[in-house]
């Protein structure tokens, strides 16, 4: 048995690296993105000159992922692999091991400060900068240096092209400052599934009322005390409506809308991209979605 699925292991890592391959650009560094979000910012940066694959599958919470064996194979069969940072991918420490450490790896969030997590489980802070287009800028700036690193000719590319993309950032911060206009103030209130929307809400001036997972990871569980404070902030806010990520079990939310009365919003599109097709198919693309059905609940 231990032979066979050693066997299986061997071929994942031969199909995978075979396909891999045939997606990359001749010559050029292989490079992979753990988030589909990420796997988006980094081709823009990357332009025509290389090919961005995303490790984790679109709708899947990175917060709790289990890698699968193709994983394994895909990291050991990069060139560069780009991390959120902040201690996001806890999954990621075995497979790098493994993969023999011949990756360049960036981690897109260095140089940013991160808001502490109240609840003591995550001691790096909140990981989820992305959620305000200015933290990504530092995430472009360091994709480009990487990519630099790992691909000197082609230098001055990235540089332009990170140049264009955080000018595009700079006008997804606009259009939200906009859209946000349209709630009224005693209205910007947010209860989500977990502690996401941190840095979300101090840019745009927004309260979080809470979470039904009071932490900044999705792994964590709410006892009965803490689900009952939670109905009581939202009795005495007057917080409208409840905000969950795709892929988010209902159940707790659906429990305090019944109590309270409040809206769920089921369909936010954070910690991923939805399929090309979807809604949200690109970072940009997220965010105005996102953004939009904040804006309708709560105007």
């Amino acid at each position: 048995m231990k032979r066979f699925i050693s066997n299986l292991v061997i071929l994942a890592f031969l199909f995978t690296a075979c396909q891999s391959t045939a997606n990359q650009v001749p010559g050029r560094p292989r490079v992979l993105a753990v988030e589909s979000f990420l796997a988006d910012i980094a081709q823009n940066v990357a332009g025509d000159r290389l090919v961005v694959e995303s490790l984790i599958p679109v709708d899947a919470d990175p917060h709790a992922y289990q890698p699968v064996p193709q994983d394994a194979a895909r990291i050991a069969n990069s060139d560069v692999l780009i991390l959120n940072g902040a201690n996001l991918e806890v999954f990621i420490a075995p497979l790098l091991q493994n993969s023999g450490g011949k990756q360049l790896v960036i981690s897109a969030s260095t140089g940013l400060a991160p808001r502490p997590d109240t609840s003591g489980i995550h001691p790096e802070g909140d990981p989820h900068f992305w959620l305000d287009p200015n933290n990504v800028i530092k995430y472009v700036e360091n994709i480009r240096d990487g990519f630099s690193e790992a691909d000197p000719e082609g230098k001055s590319i990235y540089a332009a092209n990170a140049q264009k993309y955080a000018a595009d950032l700079q006008k997804l911060d606009a259009w939200i400052k906009a859209q946000v206009q349209n709630i009224p103030q005693v209205h910007r209130l947010l209860v989500t599934n977990h502690e996401t929307f941190g840095y979300f809400a101090e840019r745009y001036g927004f309260t979080v009322v809470g979470a039904i997972v009071p932490s900044i990871t999705s792994g964590a569980a709410p006892s009965a005390l803490e689900l009952a404070a939670l109905v009581d902030q939202i009795r005495s806010s007057g917080a409208p409506a409840i905000f969950l990520e795709t892929g988010t079990n209902p159940q707790l939310a659906d429990q305090i809308a019944s109590e309270t009365g409040v809206k769920v919003i089921s369909d936010l599109h954070t910690h991923s991209l939805s399929s090309p097709d979807g809604p949200a198919p690109t970072y940009i693309g997220m965010m105005k979605y996102d953004v939009t059905a904040i804006v309708e609940a709560l105007k």
